[in-house]
């Protein structure tokens, strides 16, 4: 409380209003072009620059707010609330792609747009798969790296890691168990999508239940005061109702910034790519996500270099979570209603394999934390493995490139056997920690 009080007293952060001033341009852009009013065109390079800095801007708001609302409401409440925020532009680029399939679904009885063209219902998944293995394949590793950096750092300046925080290793509290062992549910009902021939609203209800589910158990953790520094820790001295007035203000701010101009910037990466002769598939796939993953990439790495690396990782871990039930689910649903349609979302060869592959790398990941820990070794895998299919994806033709997906796939689902086999005692504590032990007692554990 030390900390919180001299926060107060330094009165309002500069870096608060900073932030707000960043995130003004490009909200005021992309709310312009929502309303139909009148505004400055701009190169898409100049449109990137603008909108990339507000969704910069919205991501700082989102990590002082999630850590203040600690205050309030449970550590992996407040987790899972920001990750929730944070993949709001994976949300809406989307569902932009899902309208756009369902429009000309109705309008053509099929995905596929008359004298050929791109399938929107293939943009769609592609932006989800792709998002998906970025945020595992790239954003894991690099919370490792930025917490073995700030050990590092912390130890040449004399001070002590933190419990979840060691050059080469980060830890997770027994808590997050729960985001785990969801996941793990999740992505074992997601190995069935690739034998599917459509998405349908029965694999909605399924995800969304699950998500759910995850939702009903971090509502049953207690909150604890946090340990707050900065602008959390002056969010943290407002009275009661003030302090959450401003928690609720910052994130309703956010996810407005957020929503009005991720899906221009992710459109504006995608117009820079095409002048260079990129394709639009792949743009779709890895640019896009760039855009929609930044916020949460750039919190994520915000913990990890204030040695809050449990937090870290907890929040992309939730990121995976929210993106693995909810996004999924929602996407045949958001189909069904732009079509409108009982038949799903369609699924062609190509969309079967990407989803495959990210169902594989999911149960990968999971099977390399299912001991709570994310060592150098195992983020290295998670980056070696993602950094050939995405150098796959970009240089081989799409027949060869099929096999790769098949071959990699195949390699995920015996890598991830290997570690569930060598590590089942640590599978069965994380099942039960993460979905039936009291959190109370895990915290007791964790402190102990």
């Amino acid at each position: 409380m030390v900390e919180t009080r001299t926060a107060a007293r330094r009165g309002f952060p500069v870096r608060l209003a900073v932030a707000a001033l960043v995130t003004a341009p490009g909200l005021y852009l992309g709310g312009a072009d929502y309303l139909g009013l009148p505004h400055p065109a701009m190169p898409a390079p100049v449109a990137v620059l603008c909108f990339g800095a507000a969704i910069v801007g919205a991501a700082f708001m989102l990590s002082w707010a999630a850590e203040a609302a600690q205050m309030d409401i449970s550590a992996g409440m407040a987790l899972a609330f920001l990750a929730l925020l944070a993949v709001l532009p994976e949300y809406a680029v989307d569902f932009v792609f899902t309208l756009r399939a369902g429009h000309v679904y109705a309008a053509h009885g099929t995905c596929v747009p008359p004298g050929g063209g791109v399938n929107p219902c293939s943009m769609a998944l592609a932006n989800m798969t792709g998002a998906n293995r970025v945020l595992v394949g790239v954003g894991w590793p690099l919370v490792v790296l930025v917490a073995s950096l700030a050990a590092w750092r912390a130890h040449r300046a004399g001070r002590r890691d933190s419990p979840s925080t060691h050059v080469g290793c980060v830890r997770l509290a027994r808590p997050m168990a729960a985001e785990l062992a969801f996941l793990g549910i999740a992505t074992a009902y997601s190995l069935t999508l690739p034998f599917r021939s459509s998405l349908t609203l029965l694999d909605a209800a399924v995800f969304v239940l699950i998500f759910v589910g995850y939702v009903w158990r971090l509502a049953t953790a207690p909150a604890e005061p946090p340990d707050l520094a900065g602008t959390p820790a002056w969010l943290g001295d407002r009275p009661k109702p003030g302090r959450r007035r401003w928690v609720g203000a910052l994130f309703g701010f956010a996810a407005l910034v957020i929503l009005a101009t991720a899906e221009h910037f992710a459109q504006g990466l995608v117009d820079t790519g095409t002048s260079l002769g990129v394709d639009q598939f792949l743009l779709v796939q890895w640019v896009a996500p760039l855009a929609s993953e930044s916020p949460e990439l750039i919190v994520a790495c915000l913990y990890a270099w204030r040695l809050k690396a449990s937090e870290s990782l907890g929040t992309l871990l939730s990121s995976k979570v929210n993106q693995w039930t909810l996004l999924v689910g929602t996407i045949p649903l958001v189909f069904a209603l732009s079509a409108p349609t009982w038949h799903g979302l369609p699924l062609d060869e190509h969309q079967r394999l990407e989803l495959l592959i990210t169902a594989a790398q999911s149960l990968f990941a999971v099977s390399v934390l299912v001991n709570l820990g994310l060592t150098v070794s195992g983020a290295t895998a998670l980056l070696v493995l993602f950094a050939v299919q995405f150098t796959a994806s970009l240089t081989l033709p799409p027949d060869t490139n099929r096999i790769v997906v098949i071959g990699m796939s195949a390699l995920y689902l015996l890598l991830a056997a290997g570690q569930f086999a060598r590590r089942r005692r640590s599978v069965a504590r994380m099942v039960r920690d993460g979905l039936v032990t009291p959190f109370e007692r895990l915290e007791r554990a964790s402190t102990g």
